[in-house]
């Protein structure tokens, strides 16, 4: 129970990556705020949570919205009297050549997979400043760091400045006493990349050095540790969970 007493934030929460990090720090102790454009999804989350005698709380939110997550923050710090940790894993995914990509869906993957993020972590900084403490995980992507073989630029471009997000807030909130990291995960196999042929994720399966695609659990245990005490030295860092894909 390395998390007890503690409260997370978790924004795309319903389903994949985001789901088993909500249940994988619901099982090491933490209280849960769930937050997902998809509210029937977090129900479900909720239920897994709580089978497993963990505790939750559903928050619909979109993360584009200010407001709406203004006021998720108010209800959770209401119920809970903290937030403690927060991870930024709400995202969007498309694969287009980039010539295809239009201004709208330029705009729109900015504006969810990095606003998003922006927004959240402006929402709770303000408490963790006041209190002293608090860890911001962001969920990035190695697309990010190398551009992306299969997602379109738009997708690369967006996790490119989640990373150098990250970079930037844990210099200027690291004298506060807050960390602020974030996970690159590599090929992992969620609902997303059943979106291109399995021949494209082969591909990857036999590029990567230990021979697998990774599962959302893989990440969640990274995000696990970087929200834990044994990472409390740990800021700034980019922690790369690619089987070996990438190695920088």
């Amino acid at each position: 129970m390395r998390l007890r007493n503690r409260t997370a934030m978790v924004t795309g929460a319903g389903q994949g990556i985001g789901q088993a990090i909500a249940l994988a720090l619901a099982r090491h102790g933490a209280r849960v705020a769930l937050c997902d454009i998809n509210a029937q999804r977090l129900d479900m989350v909720l239920a897994e949570i709580q089978s497993i005698g963990g505790c939750a709380l559903t928050c619909p939110m979109d993360v584009t919205s200010k407001e709406q997550i203004q006021q998720v923050v108010q209800q959770v710090l209401s119920l809970w009297g903290a937030i403690d940790i927060l991870v930024n894993n709400a995202g969007i995914y498309e694969v287009l050549p980039f010539e295809e990509i239009t201004e709208a869906q330029w705009d729109r993957m900015l504006s969810v997979n990095l606003k998003g993020a922006f927004l959240c972590c402006q929402a709770v900084v303000p408490h963790m400043k006041q209190r002293g403490s608090g860890t911001i995980i962001n969920i990035a992507s190695s697309a990010g760091k190398t551009g992306a073989t299969l997602a379109g630029a738009h997708y690369s471009v967006s996790k490119a400045g989640v990373i150098c997000l990250t970079k930037q807030l844990a210099r200027e909130l690291g004298p506060y006493g807050i960390t602020v990291n974030a996970v690159a995960p590599g090929r992992i196999d969620t609902p997303m990349i059943h979106t291109v042929p399995e021949d494209q994720n082969e591909m990857f399966r036999q590029r990567t050095p230990l021979g697998r695609l990774g599962t959302p659990e893989d990440v969640a245990n990274a995000v696990v540790f970087l929200a834990s005490d044994e990472a409390s030295f740990i800021t700034g860092e980019i922690l790369d969970v690619n089987g070996g894909l990438l190695i920088d």
